[in-house]
């Protein structure tokens, strides 16, 4: 029972930061599949901008990312005028705001696994199929999507894990507000504010066991590092 007394205010905080890593990172494998394949498939000079261009979350400040986009968002920001044209409204201080800037700040923690693993694959596969006729969607669904598959759950495992994680990009893009954009990392920052360190070192520290069994997961369940480790001296 006191658990659960001290876990009740922050429940609407804990769904909030579920919702949004789950249905970040849903969006992203969808969005980032084709958007991999592209990358490692392509010879057009466009590769190395669009990868730059996807990897560049990885060195912004995030709060430069949530600028811009709060920017971008508002009513004189093209993606403002635009969701009013379609009637709704601004996205700033939503949860929809927090899942696009989501979207965009875990992009390449999401890209680019995908992007290694289908380079990984290699010409060999793909040819094989060519012989026995199989189609391009044919080919893709029942030939790279299962060789590819740890890739994708490294995708999905860090993707989640850093939507988790996110605050810069969610406190300018979404602000504080409870039960519709106040996430755990936000909540720990009100109570670091507030000196209540007691109860930010209770969320901060089930954030960082969260962290450590992702990744402990991450590097158990993947084959290709059980297979690196094997082949290790």
């Amino acid at each position: 029972m006191p658990t659960l007394t001290w876990f009740a205010p922050y429940a609407d905080a804990v769904w909030l930061t579920l919702k949004l890593a789950g249905l970040t990172t849903l969006l992203l494998l969808l969005l980032g599949t084709p958007l991999a394949w592209w990358l490692a498939r392509t010879r057009s000079w466009l590769k190395g901008p669009v990868g730059a261009l996807v990897a560049m979350p990885l060195v912004l400040p995030p709060t430069v990312i949530g600028f811009y986009l709060l920017v971008a968002m508002g009513p004189n920001g093209p993606i403002g005028q635009f969701t009013q044209s379609l009637g709704l409204g601004l996205l700033p201080f939503s949860f929809a705001g927090l899942l696009l800037g989501s979207v965009i700040y875990s992009l390449p923690f999401v890209v680019q696994p995908l992007h290694n693993a289908f380079e990984a694959l290699g010409d060999g596969p793909l040819e094989a199929a060519a012989t026995l006729r199989a189609s391009p969607l044919d080919t893709f669904l029942h030939v790279v999507l299962p060789l590819a598959k740890p890739g994708y759950l490294s995708a999905s495992v860090l993707g989640f894990a850093h939507t988790v994680g996110e605050f810069g990009v969610v406190l300018m893009i979404g602000g504080n507000i409870p039960g519709q954009t106040r996430v755990l990392s936000v909540q720990i920052y009100d109570h670091v504010e507030a000196l209540e360190y007691a109860q930010a070192h209770g969320l901060a520290a089930g954030m960082v066991l969260f962290s450590f069994a992702a990744l402990l997961a991450l590097y158990l369940l993947n084959p290709t590092g059980r297979r690196h480790r094997s082949m290790g001296p």
